[in-house]
This record gives structure tokens, sequence and C-alpha cells, in this order.
């Protein structure tokens, strides 16, 4: 009877360890969408190439759409940079291995030396592809 409430005791303490350790898919999605926006403040461009899929393509609020390879150069080179930046008000909608993320884009942008205040919408489409979430899809707009 002691070994079986032994047993037992591990069973139950495995399972809630298993249960803890597994996380939802809207929390996987909101930490992909916070490492993406670390790494845009912080130009991490390897955590770019790592979060943004082949095939993105990546649309601003002036209407210029560029694709992974543009919008990463744009980071890298500082022609995007930012003193500030954080997503707000978000809201995360799963379908499948597709996530739909809208959120306010919060910002002190850098032109140069100057400091400019960027308040802007953001809806982002990421996809879950071998296993990790991708963004493939981005378009800000003024509201």
């Amino acid at each position: 009877m002691k070994k079986a409430k032994v047993l037992i005791g591990f069973i139950c303490l495995f399972s809630g360890y298993v249960a803890a350790s597994t996380s939802s898919p809207d929390k996987d999605v909101a930490q992909a969408v916070d490492h993406l926006t670390d790494a845009m403040l912080h130009k991490n461009i390897m955590q770019l190439q790592t979060l943004t899929a082949e095939n993105l393509t990546y649309g601003h609020s002036s209407g210029k759409i560029q694709n992974k390879k543009e919008f990463i150069a744009d980071i890298e080179t500082g022609k995007s940079a930012f003193k500030t930046l954080e997503m707000q008000n978000q809201t995360i909608t799963i379908s499948g291995d597709v996530a739909l993320v809208r959120h306010h884009f919060s910002a002190q942008a850098l032109k140069g030396t100057e400091v400019v205040p960027t308040e802007i919408e953001n809806f982002q489409i990421w996809q879950k592809q071998g296993g990790k979430w991708l963004l493939v899809g981005r378009q800000a707009f003024k509201f």
C-alpha cells in the first residue's frame, strides 16, 4: 500500500510538471511577438532572421511594402531604429497553424538624432512552421 501511494505521488508530480511545462499557442505567439519587438529595438539581426519567414511581406503605415531582406536591412543599417518600442493592447486569434495578432505600436523612432513619436496600429500574421511561430505578414496603419 505504501509503495502504491509513493507511485501515485510520483505520477501526480510528473503529470503536474508536464502540464506546467507545456504552454498554450497564445502564449507562444505572444512570446514570439515580444522577441521580435526586442530584436527590432536592439538590432538583433540573428533573432530577426530566426523569427521571420522567407516569404515575409512587411507593410508600413506609409504604404511601403518590404520583403524579409529589405525589412532586416533597414533595421541593420539604422534606417528603421528605435529609442523605445512596445506593443500595447494586443489580441491574438489562433486558427490552426496561423495566428492573427493585432496591437498598438508605440515607439520613439529615431531619424538620425531626431526622436519621432510613432503611434500606429499593427496587424501581424504568424504561421507555425517547423514547430516555430514565424512572422509571414505585417501591415501597419494609421488610426
